[in-house]
């Protein structure tokens, strides 16, 4: 019950919001002065903000579809081409 209750956190975050603490995770691992328990339980928790934050952008970029007007006077739209 209690991943449930993160999970849903990590679901009602900001992607920024989600960024900043994922940005914080990495930099306390790259340290490595963390106890071994405690850096298993940071990867978790970086690895479902990252799940998180891929998928805010995903449904970011479906958003910035190109739309464009074609010389017939049709309207059409395209990807908007962002993939990383």
């Amino acid at each position: 019950m209690a991943e449930e209750t993160v999970s849903q956190a990590i679901a009602e975050m900001s992607f920024e919001a989600a960024l900043e603490e994922l940005e914080t995770i990495v930099r306390q691992l790259e340290d490595g002065k963390s106890a071994l328990d405690d850096a298993i339980s940071a990867y978790e928790r970086g690895a479902a903000l990252k799940k998180h934050c891929e998928a805010k952008l995903r449904e970011a970029q479906m958003k910035v579809d190109k739309i464009v007007l074609g010389d017939d006077g049709n309207v059409s739209v395209e990807p908007a081409g962002i993939d990383g």
